[in-house]
Formats: C-alpha cells, sequence, structure tokens
C-alpha cells in the first residue's frame, strides 16, 4: 500500500504556488500547538511555550490567533482525519451494497491507521474543555459529504434493509469507524486480546461483517 500522506493544516497556499511568509509562520504554529497540546493538554500549555516551539515571537501569534482557544480549534480541524477521509471515501468502489461497504471501511480504517494517538487525545481534550462546540461546527464541513456517501450505497444492489433511514445508517458506519479506533488503542496491546490468536485482519473484517448483517443468526431470525 502507498505510503499516507498527512494533509497539511489549513491555511496554506494551493501546491502550485509557495506559501506566503503569514502561511508559513501559521503552519508552524499549528504544528508546535498540536505538539505541546498532545505532550502537555490544553491547560497545560502557554502561548509562550507553542511561540518557543514553532520558533516565532510571542506577540506573533496574534496576528495570527486572538485567544488560546481559536488555536485550539484551528489544530482540531487541520489535524482532523476528514482531510483523508474524504478522498478515501470518494474513491470506494463495489458493485453491490457489501461489496462497497467493506471497501470503504479498509480503505477508511487505512486512511487513519496509527493516527489514533495523535487524534482521539484531542477529541477528548474538546469534549472535556469545550463541551464538543468546536465539533459541531466541523460536523457542518463533514456530514454532507458522508452522507452523499451512504446516499452511493443505498443505490446498489444487495439486501439492504431500505426501511432504515439513511442517517441512521451514516452514523453507525461513523460509530464502526470511531469505535474500532478507540478499542483499537484499548487492544492493540492488550495480553487478553492476544491470547485468542486474531490477526488484526480478522479484528477489523469482523466488525464490519456485525455492521453489515448485526449478530443474530440470519436462520433464526
Amino acid at each position: 500500500m502507498p505510503a499516507r500522506r498527512r494533509a497539511a493544516p489549513k491555511g496554506l497556499s494551493p501546491a502550485t504556488s509557495l506559501p506566503s511568509r503569514g502561511e508559513v509562520t501559521r503552519a508552524a504554529l499549528l504544528e508546535a500547538a498540536h505538539k505541546r497540546f498532545l505532550k502537555q493538554g490544553f491547560h497545560g500549555t502557554s502561548m509562550r511555550e507553542i511561540a518557543d516551539e514553532a520558533g516565532v515571537a510571542v506577540g506573533g501569534i496574534y496576528n495570527h490567533f486572538a485567544t488560546k482557544e481559536d488555536i485550539f480549534a484551528a489544530v482540531l480541524d487541520a489535524f482532523h482525519p476528514y482531510h483523508v477521509l474524504l478522498p478515501a471515501l470518494e474513491g470506494t468502489q463495489g458493485d453491490t451494497v457489501e461489496a462497497f461497504v467493506r471497501d470503504a471501511a479498509h480503505r477508511v480504517r487505512d486512511s487513519v491507521a496509527g493516527s489514533e494517538a495523535r487524534l482521539l487525545p484531542l477529541i477528548f481534550m474538546e469534549l472535556l474543555e469545550f463541551q464538543g462546540r468546536h465539533l459541531k461546527q466541523l460536523a457542518d464541513t463533514m456530514l454532507p459529504p458522508f452522507f452523499g456517501f451512504v446516499q452511493r450505497f443505498a443505490t446498489l444492489p444487495g439486501p439492504l434493509r431500505r426501511s432504515v433511514p439513511l442517517p441512521i445508517l451514516l452514523r453507525t458506519f461513523m460509530c464502526l469507524i470511531v469505535g474500532y479506533l478507540m478499542t483499537e488503542l484499548l487492544l492493540r496491546q492488550s495480553k487478553f486480546a492476544r491470547k485468542f490468536n486474531l490477526s488484526a485482519e480478522q479484528w477489523f473484517d469482523g466488525v464490519v461483517d456485525i455492521y453489515l448483517h448485526g449478530i443474530l443468526d440470519e436462520g433464526t431470525v
């Protein structure tokens, strides 16, 4: 599988032109803040520490961000995996609902693999410190294209429960991905999990199977 490229922090000029000095500084501040927030938490990080990490005079931060919360919101947006999730979903292929969903799930999993330890602490900080208000703003950007993904697979042949509203299909797919990433952090180094001798693919494919087919034996339903 080709190496994954993480999306550059928002605010950079298109790749066809060189970034301005201000864009370079803003990107450096986001990288520095991201590193500090993960290491020290939101309240444990000062504006001066962010500036020092980025090699910027502390007064220079205020040319880009009015408050530390503004920096955090920008970091959450810049490093959120939706920048790679949406292209992954757009490339999904499959001739049936099941083939399409399996391909989508693996594309999404592969696009964010290894980023759990960088993203989830930011999400927890957001929920604890800001009650999710910045995530609510991101939702307005993320959800319409995600809903378009569900609309695509709902048009394919297969034994899809057509009575289930599309927003619920979307929400449960999101639960599949987020739940897998969270439990992966918990189970990856767990002695309890290792004793079952299941490969990473078996764990993930099993989760996708539950999304597609549920837990009830079809022969007894």
